[in-house]
């Protein structure tokens, strides 16, 4: 148990750190509400009332989030591949492989659906 007592001191004083800084940013903090603090955040642009479903969001916005998570991931789990690729061996090989055919299926429709295209 006493190998678990550092985390758990961390995670005390990560959640006092949490709760803490928001009673006192309740207890400190201005309250001044005006229209534009009530309403969901625009980017400081007042929202057109829309009918649900009446816009479509373009594909391109997605693809570029699915983008940034495929290399994102490719980056974070070859890298440690990478740091012990002597002691894998074959396992480390074909697991890499897989994974790398995992990635390369997301890349080429994400390709085909113009993601990488920047008009």
């Amino acid at each position: 148990m006493e190998l678990y007592t550092p985390i758990l001191v961390l995670g005390a004083i990560a959640a006092a750190f949490a709760v803490g800084s928001v009673g006192i940013a309740l207890v400190i903090g201005p309250r001044r509400f005006n229209r534009a603090k009530v309403m969901a955040y625009e980017c400081g642009i007042e929202p057109a009332p829309q009918d649900a479903g009446s816009g479509r969001f373009p594909i391109k916005f997605y693809l570029v989030a699915m983008s940034f998570i495929i290399f994102d991931i490719e980056i974070v789990f070859l890298y440690p591949w990478a740091v012990a690729f002597d002691s894998l061996g074959l396992f480390g090989v074909i697991a890499v492989a897989l994974f790398i055919f995992n990635v390369s299926v997301a890349y080429a429709y994400e390709w085909r659906r113009g993601g990488l295209n920047w008009d």
